[in-house]
């Protein structure tokens, strides 16, 4: 024997290095499927013809109360969003296009940030938000059948009856087919 005495070899630990990778294609899936043309990136619709969009009020961006009554006689895209929601993001620029050219039709959209109110005012600024922005709460989600994911979009028709709700990105051809069968 020699002098040196034999250590036993450390086993190396990979964690460290594989748990994130694992978090990025997480994400990369999720964005993956949220890019238009994906299968997975369909808007789930659900039809609940019929039933009365339920009553709230609210406060906008500038601290004014805003209540869903203010828009009665028009129909309504009601936008739960989130400044941080990537396909939110995307639809918000249709949702102005819609605002100015339907809005003297009867249309009316109206968003619910699901955010903290500093970030929600300075992203409706930026990005010239030409429609109601709203603080939106857990009791507004919970009224609307709890928000299991955003953007959730419901249309509401001008008897205030809710005829459709959008989960995910909705492609702005599909507000507009709801629209121009409403107005």
């Amino acid at each position: 024997m020699s002098a040196k005495t034999a250590r036993p070899k450390k086993s190396r630990s990979y964690g460290w290095i594989i748990w994130p990778l694992i978090g990025v294609g997480a994400i990369i899936l999720m964005l993956q499927m949220q890019q238009p043309g994906s299968s997975a990136n369909a808007a789930s619709v659900v039809t609940t013809s019929g039933a009365t969009a339920p009553a709230f009020t609210l406060t906008d961006i500038n601290g004014a109360n805003v209540s869903l009554s203010d828009f009665k006689g028009k129909v309504v895209i009601l936008d739960f969003w989130a400044t941080w929601c990537p396909p939110c993001k995307r639809e918000i620029p249709d949702f102005i296009k819609l605002q100015s050219e339907y809005g003297s039709r009867g249309l009316q959209v109206v968003g619910i940030a699901l955010d903290q109110p500093g970030k929600v005012r300075a992203f409706a600024q930026i990005n010239g938000m030409n429609y109601p922005v709203l603080l939106g709460t857990d009791q507004i989600a919970a009224l609307y059948g709890g928000i299991e994911g955003i953007p959730t979009t419901f249309i509401v028709d001008k008897k205030g009856d809710i005829v459709n709700r959008f989960v995910g990105f909705t492609p702005k051809e599909d507000f507009e087919a709801e629209i121009n069968r409403l107005l």
